[in-house]
């Protein structure tokens, strides 16, 4: 094969892996004319992808992991004289970035939460994951809630955060913050609840039950949720449903047939990449798009 032929097939192979967002190197040699060729296309993301090298009449392909456009570190806030670890991942490049605030369930901040935060900034959002179970596994809301509050201003101070495009997203226990703190946390423009608990409160630790807020409630919300999740019961999510929309409160409710509570997080603690999971993915991503990103959309002229 000479060198042009190589080098069209070269192309072609370029063409199919910039379709995966990877970045990539190829080489190519001739006993006649030596010349190296580097391309590196789009942005990657956490998935697999290739590299071609092409050697004087020999190709290999060769599996690497895509270089990810982002910057993540684990930092400390304080709130209420305390000092917290905080997750957070940006996107690399230069920017104004949508916000979001993760809240992890009552199993800890998990690899697979991580892996998520990671990426969302790879998706264009600015994410930070604080570590509320740092003093207690059960702490109050009320500490929680300033965790949270703190967790915006650390974001606010950021040059690469947009602070009128804030959201709030949580799993479990933080399913419930989620519903908890939308309707009480103005700064959050819109939120996503994982599987969580709208009837529980009515204790010294958990004074409220989210459905007893649902009037300050302002903002669009989107809940995830399994049919099969015995922790949360289904019924109890179509019945706060049922009063949010007595109340004409915006939402949205995906629900999966099948799923059991915390569907997103494997029990070894990794991100699931099963087809739900994928999907309730993308869903949560299409819906902080929708909500805090496009100017035109009907969620945002209602709502901002």
């Amino acid at each position: 094969m000479n060198l042009i032929s190589r080098l069209l097939l070269f192309l072609l192979v370029v063409g199919f892996l910039g379709t995966l967002g990877c970045t990539y190197s190829a080489n190519a040699d001739s006993s006649n004319a030596g010349s190296e060729l580097q391309e590196t296309a789009g942005m990657a993301s956490n998935e697999t992808g290739n590299r071609l090298s092409v050697s004087g009449q020999t190709m290999g392909i060769e599996t690497v992991n895509c270089a990810v456009h982002i910057k993540n570190s684990t930092v400390n806030i304080t709130s209420e004289n305390r000092t917290y670890k905080v997750y957070t991942a940006a996107p690399a490049a230069k920017g104004n970035y949508p916000a979001i605030v993760l809240i992890h369930s009552f199993k800890g901040f998990e690899p697979g939460y991580k892996k998520m935060v990671d990426r969302m900034a790879a998706d264009g959002y600015v994410v930070i994951a604080p570590f509320w179970q740092t003093y207690s596994n059960s702490p109050s809301d009320a500490e929680v809630e300033a965790l949270v509050r703190n967790s915006i201003a650390y974001l606010d101070k950021r040059g690469d955060v947009n602070s009128d495009k804030l959201g709030l997203t949580g799993f479990c226990a933080g399913g419930r913050y989620t519903m908890l703190f939308l309707p009480q946390i103005k700064e959050f423009k819109t939120g996503v609840a994982w599987y969580g608990f709208p009837y529980t409160g009515g204790s010294e630790i958990q004074p409220d039950k989210p459905v007893n807020l649902i009037d300050q409630l302002d903002v669009p919300m989107l809940m995830m949720h399994g049919t099969r999740d015995q922790a949360s019961n289904i019924s109890d999510i179509y019945r706060y449903a049922g009063e949010l929309d007595a109340s004409d409160k915006y939402f949205e409710l995906k629900v999966y047939q099948g799923e059991p509570h915390g569907f997103m997080i494997t029990k070894s603690g990794e991100l699931s990449e099963s087809f739900v999971a994928q999907d309730a993915y993308k869903e949560m991503i299409s819906f902080f798009d929708r909500t805090l990103n496009n100017s035109s959309s009907n969620l945002t002229t209602k709502f901002h």
